[in-house]
């Protein structure tokens, strides 16, 4: 399995694929809007994720009158943990405080 570098736009695709549910699932075009970056730039950090094993692309199988079959994303067992990992080293970058950085109560 292949390393990822957690640079801040691939943290905001894991954001992404963190916050989908079955209901709501991801697709390209989804992750471009929510992480407010091009398709250049989040198709090749999925297909990483993908190569390493910490995401899973499937294909749409209901109608989908009027447009192409949706490819969804989803993150693996393994990505989730390494990305609950990276949260509590990158805590800022997930939108969180650090342990022990707090304001008055």
């Amino acid at each position: 399995m292949a390393s990822i570098r957690l640079t801040r736009p691939t943290l905001e695709v894991i954001k992404v694929l963190l916050a989908c549910t079955v209901d709501d699932p991801a697709w390209g075009l989804k992750i471009c809007e929510q992480t407010d970056l091009g398709s250049g730039t989040v198709y090749p950090i999925l297909e990483r994720l993908i190569d390493a094993g910490w995401a899973i692309r499937y294909q749409e199988t209901g109608a989908h009158p009027g447009r192409p079959r949706r490819y969804y994303y989803e993150l693996t067992a393994v990505g989730q943990r390494a990305a609950c990992e990276a949260r509590e080293r990158k805590p800022r970058l997930f939108g969180l405080r650090p342990a022990g950085e707090g304001g008055a109560a």
